[in-house]
């Protein structure tokens, strides 16, 4: 089976050097990254290539959820490739809570541009060293996927004016 690749991209009215920011640093992350009703509870960043972001979120109904990203490659102002998986308290990568066969790690790619002073990211994921089956429950979660980061992008939107 072929990699299956998930596709969301949103423009933001917004400079380019702000929308990165969101992004790069920890203090702009805790406010805006996650599912739409979750607290942030915790968590790190190491936002350099081999450098990794782990934070821990609590859901509506009080469950915490550990996840990270594995930084691989960084362009300033263009481009963040890392790969996201479900973790532990302590940084290990674990299986998601809701489905065994989701893909361990999923590689993203998320590239920026600007245009008359709004920026635009698109992001690409598509599964990591993945088992057939895992791709094929990946690609089954796209109408899932496509709700849960419109939720969170639309919290990067409402951040993002606040910050204005």
């Amino acid at each position: 089976m072929s990699d299956p690749v998930f596709n969301i991209s949103r423009t933001y009215d917004a400079p380019l050097s702000l929308v990165w920011d969101m992004y790069a640093k920890k203090e702009h992350l805790t406010k805006w990254w996650g599912p739409k009703g979750f607290e942030w509870v915790g968590g790190t960043l190491d936002f350099r290539p081999g450098g990794i972001f782990h934070y821990g979120m609590k859901s509506p109904t009080g469950d915490v959820m550990w996840g990270k990203f594995v930084y691989s490659e960084i362009v300033p102002l263009k481009k963040l490739v890392f790969t996201t998986s479900f973790s532990d308290e302590n940084g290990g990568t674990t299986r998601a809570p809701f489905a065994a066969n989701f893909p361990l790690e999923v590689l993203n790619t998320i590239e920026f541009s600007e245009s008359a002073g709004k920026t635009t990211l698109s992001m690409t994921g598509t599964p990591f060293d993945a088992s057939d089956a895992d791709k094929a429950f990946f690609e089954s979660m796209f109408p899932s996927m496509q709700q849960g980061f419109k939720g969170t992008l639309d919290q990067l939107e409402a951040y993002l004016k606040s910050q204005q």
